[in-house]
């Protein structure tokens, strides 16, 4: 917007672009508290334990070959037109996987400032610090396991090629929407202690709902219609189109993509927003 002053116009800079400016440069300043937090985090999952930091490559490789073992060759799943032999195990790794992304970050997000209360009451720092510190978490906890995954196709035959690139779009636009509904979460948790429990909930609900473990083609028609409206619904069309496809989604799909990236754009500003509004008031209640 600009001011006119006599012939001189002058422009005055939004004040969104101010906020995000400084929200970049408290990341940057705090960053070694958020990447030392991240590794402490990691570490104390398996603090005690007699295999440690193993466990972060032996529980996904694990369940990668459970997967593969009972689905592909006891129990002889087969995908309609699908004929590869790790052809549902793949499309159900990508579904799981990509879920558990979300359901661990969620989690994470929704208890992440009742977990540091101590840390909010003593120490001054930008409490941005702390969604970004789980979400850190989860998405290490991510990529060791989706890299075991993509080793597994690699030797298997399966590798999706060049494709794999469009792979970060969706998960791009996951990222987002986790984070929005998670800060939301998290805030409101703060106030209604319930909110937690109704999280665990409804993720529970949302992967039934969501085609992971079925194809969508098994549905009539019209229940394809309303599950499209399930965010998640696009995003595993475009997961499963590329690591078991190995094909690019058709245009309606990268239509139905861009829709949901402007709805998690504003999903993550609403939250945002609610969260600055309340901000001052956590305190008392935590």
């Amino acid at each position: 917007m600009g001011q006119r002053c006599g012939d001189t116009v002058r422009i005055t800079t939004p004040k969104i672009k101010i906020a995000f400016s400084g929200i970049v440069r408290d990341i940057f300043r705090f960053r070694s508290f958020i990447i030392g937090s991240i590794r402490r985090d990691i570490q104390s999952q398996y603090q005690g334990s007699l295999l440690g930091g193993t466990w972060v490559i032996l529980q996904p490789l694990a369940m990668i070959a459970i997967y593969t073992l009972v689905f592909s060759n006891v129990m002889r799943s087969r995908l309609p037109g699908i004929d590869a032999a790790y052809g549902y195990s793949i499309y159900l790794c990508a579904g799981v996987l990509t879920w558990g992304y979300f359901s661990e970050g969620l989690t994470r997000l929704q208890g992440v400032f009742i977990a540091n209360s101590n840390l909010l009451k003593k120490a001054a720092f930008p409490r941005i610090c702390l969604p970004l510190i789980a979400i850190g978490t989860a998405s290490f906890n991510f990529f060791i396991i989706f890299t075991l995954f993509l080793l597994f196709l690699l030797f298997s035959g399966n590798w999706p090629g060049w494709t794999l690139l469009a792979f970060l779009a969706p998960l791009i636009v996951q990222i987002i929407l986790t984070t929005g509904v998670g800060i939301l979460a998290a805030t409101l948790n703060v106030f209604f202690r319930d909110i937690g429990q109704l999280v665990n909930v409804g993720l529970l609900f949302w992967f039934w709902l969501t085609p992971i473990v079925y194809p969508m083609s098994v549905l009539p028609d019209w229940t394809q219609g309303w599950l499209w409206l399930n965010p998640f619904s696009i995003l595993m069309h475009h997961y499963q189109q590329i690591l078991l496809m190995g094909q690019l989604p058709d245009a309606l799909a990268w239509q139905r993509l861009a829709l949901l990236a402007a709805f998690a754009i504003l999903l993550l500003a609403w939250g945002w927003k609610v969260y600055r509004v309340r901000a001052p008031e956590m305190a008392d209640e935590l």
